[in-house]
């Protein structure tokens, strides 16, 4: 049927792609158009199909996970990637968002989580499964020590997305790389930057990231050469 989301599906393990493709095609809004056991052979589905979504396990025989994802949107900026991994680490999850995902998933996550990750994701929005959330801002709302980090000064009276900019910004990404991680102009990336620096009463990237590492968003030490 014209118009379904053409996806495919990287992960090592036959009966977990089998299973994941049956609960893709339930909705037929959807197409597993191709399944893949390496990185190697994921890659070769991204060049013989347009592909719309990459569903993508970490832990691969040839690369990792994040290395197939970054590799994903050296190609196309087009194709959206979401991770369905039996890792539930933050630090996973971390990565996984570095390099270009847009969702994060373990793999006993209900099935209606699972269509409700496909569905974000295609629509360029972030979406984590609510396990991993918890964790994520529990270590956000933590400095390294585990102490509880000081109540940041106007960091609640930003909208989601330019608390989601601020992030993107503070860990280093160009406004440019930044557009093209949110499907949105660069030019409007600069305008929420201008906003989230009133907003927070600083007057330059450095001192917004001085302000992101004093709430536990930022390590000072990417900043370092």
């Amino acid at each position: 049927m014209d118009g379904k989301k053409q996806i495919i599906i990287i992960d090592d393990h036959p009966m977990f792609r089998e299973g994941i493709k049956s609960v893709i095609q339930s909705d037929d809004k959807y197409e597993v158009v191709g399944e893949a056991g390496s990185a190697a052979q994921g890659l070769k589905l991204i060049k013989k199909f347009k592909v719309d979504l990459a569903v993508v396990d970490i832990s691969l025989p040839d690369l990792s996970g994040f290395e197939l994802i970054q590799s994903i949107h050296r190609y196309s900026t087009d194709i959206r990637t979401i991770v369905v991994s039996m890792h539930s680490k933050v630090d996973y999850v971390v990565k996984a968002f570095q390099a270009g995902a847009l969702g994060y998933l373990t793999k006993d996550a209900a099935v209606e989580r699972l269509i409700k990750g496909i569905e974000h994701t295609l629509r360029g929005e972030y979406f984590l499964d609510s396990s991993v959330s918890e964790q994520v801002i529990k270590k956000l709302l933590q400095r390294p020590d585990n102490k509880k980090a000081p109540v940041s000064q106007g960091y609640d009276a930003l909208t989601t997305r330019e608390q989601e900019i601020m992030v993107l910004v503070t860990n280093g990404m160009s406004s440019k790389e930044i557009a093209d991680r949110l499907y949105i102009s660069p030019k409007t990336v600069e305008n929420h930057r201008s906003k989230i620096m009133r907003k927070l009463n600083v007057n330059n990237v450095i001192d917004l990231v001085k302000h992101a590492a004093k709430i536990g968003l930022v390590d000072l030490d990417l900043w370092k050469e």
